[in-house]
């Protein structure tokens, strides 16, 4: 998943600037114990149960049929939303089967089609997917189960983004704030180092660490999706939200000043590197996963004492023996220039159906429910655009504040840009953005090169 909060738009709503101020105080958190309920559904064609935040979604009987759904995810998030999936199958008496998805995911699934072996549900973690999707006829509208469900829990802005010209094609069913830095605080007291508000406080934070022996900075830079969420928390804090939104679309080129000023600002972490942990060599050969566990791995003297990325972090600090709120504390991504809000950008993943059977709207239907939403958010590492979701069934404090920003903040968001562009440019390993960012990252003096790099591709991605 690329898978992140929002930014106001131009003209900030009162429940914006309180998605805002919430996530400004994740930082001073410290964390709570487990919370949520588990289903009581006594079983398949039994009445609908109740779980946090819901009334308790009706189910049709499925018994003896088979489901099949793709998704990218791996490890953790496989295991979590299988939990998911089981309690469907609790519910209805289908069977449902989780099959892994290379990405990108619409290569995976054109090759699936074009042999005849499409799976039921899909999920899909960029916009962009389910335009190419829709506009490849692969996938069914949603059902009137599931629109009833979107109707009751989503705000407008979640279901417009699952729609293409006016036809509701997705659910997104996994949300991410993607504007959150995760930090290792022994290394932070051992060095004296408190949590920056500012880009320039950021800087110097980081040398203040690499000053007491630890690197400051751990990045995962073998996945390129990382890279660009760099850049878009810059971009969306120093050019603001209706910059971001035209270079989104490809109204501006990426030639444009913009551009050349948010680069040079990341190209003075970049460009640095003994602030990166491996410095660009040792990222460039580093996965996301590696890089949040590196950071909260080896007591006060990790691999890097600072990692980027989204709540979804939370998953793979679990994995270490650090505790979230005591070793591992967090704070939002710094403002970037004079006067400027701190960014806060969404991704997510989206369920749509590419067979239209009982089965599969069936699924989108449970999906779109707080009833579903609940088992994940229990287990962590998980955020949900549903509104009808009780906080209390995430598992601390740090995760219920996040979730709540997400949900005051409404329709006034922004989405991660990568996941709003044509794949072959904004989601494709390898190429486009995704490469020429990696390539910044080894030579970040090369500005003008990466732009115009970027521009060719994007230029011949929108044409396509």
């Amino acid at each position: 998943m690329r898978t992140t909060l929002r930014t106001p738009r131009t003209s900030r709503t009162p429940r914006a600037a309180k998605a805002i101020t919430t996530l400004a105080a994740l930082g001073a958190l410290t964390l709570a114990g487990c919370g949520g309920a588990d289903s009581t559904d006594p079983g398949p064609g039994g009445p609908p149960s109740r779980s946090a935040g819901g009334e308790g979604v009706t189910l049709p009987s499925l018994k003896g049929q088979k489901i099949q759904v793709a998704a990218v995810w791996t490890g953790p998030e496989q295991e979590n939303f299988t939990k998911v999936l089981k309690e469907f199958e609790k519910r209805t008496g289908a069977t449902v089967t989780f099959v892994p998805a290379q990405d990108p995911i619409v290569n995976f699934l054109g090759t699936k089609i074009a042999g005849g072996s499409p799976p039921d549900v899909a999920m899909l973690p960029q916009v962009g997917a389910i335009q190419q999707a829709a506009a490849q006829k692969w996938i069914k509208p949603v059902g009137p189960e599931a629109k009833a469900q979107l109707a009751a829990h989503y705000s407008q802005g979640w279901r417009d983004l699952g729609a293409v010209d006016g036809t509701q094609y997705g659910v997104y069913f996994k949300a991410a704030n993607k504007s959150l830095i995760w930090y290792n605080n022994a290394a932070f007291e051992n060095a004296g180092a408190s949590e920056p508000k500012t880009w320039k406080e950021f800087l110097s934070t980081a040398e203040t660490i690499s000053a007491s022996g630890v690197t400051p900075v751990s990045v995962g830079g073998a996945d390129g999706w990382t890279l660009t969420d760099w850049f878009e928390n810059i971009y969306l804090s120093q050019a603001g939200p209706a910059k971001y939104d035209q270079l989104a679309k490809h109204e501006i080129k990426w030639t444009d000043a913009s551009v050349t000023k948010a680069l040079t600002t990341l190209g003075e972490l970049f460009g640095k590197p003994n602030l990166i942990a491996g410095g660009a060599d040792g990222a460039l050969q580093t996965e996301f996963p590696a890089s949040v566990t590196q950071t909260f791995s080896g007591g006060d003297q990790p691999k890097g004492a600072m990692v980027f990325e989204g709540d979804f972090v939370s998953v793979n600090i679990a994995q270490t023996s650090a505790k979230i709120g005591t070793d591992a504390k967090v704070f939002p991504f710094p403002a970037v220039g004079d006067g400027a809000q701190p960014p806060v950008v969404t991704g997510g993943d989206a369920a749509v159906a590419l067979k239209d059977t009982k089965g599969a709207q069936a699924l989108l239907t449970f999906l779109a429910s707080p009833d579903a939403a609940a088992i994940w958010a229990k287990a962590g590492g998980f955020l949900s655009p549903n509104k009808s979701l009780d906080p209390a069934a995430y598992p601390n404090d740090v995760q219920r504040e996040i979730a709540k920003a997400l949900i005051a903040a409404g329709d006034d968001f922004r989405f991660d840009m990568s996941d709003q562009m044509p794949q072959s440019f904004g989601g494709t390993p390898g190429k486009g953005e995704w490469k020429a960012l990696q390539d910044f990252l080894k030579n970040p003096k090369n500005v003008a090169g990466t732009q115009a790099r970027l521009e060719a591709d994007a230029a011949k991605a929108y044409k396509n």
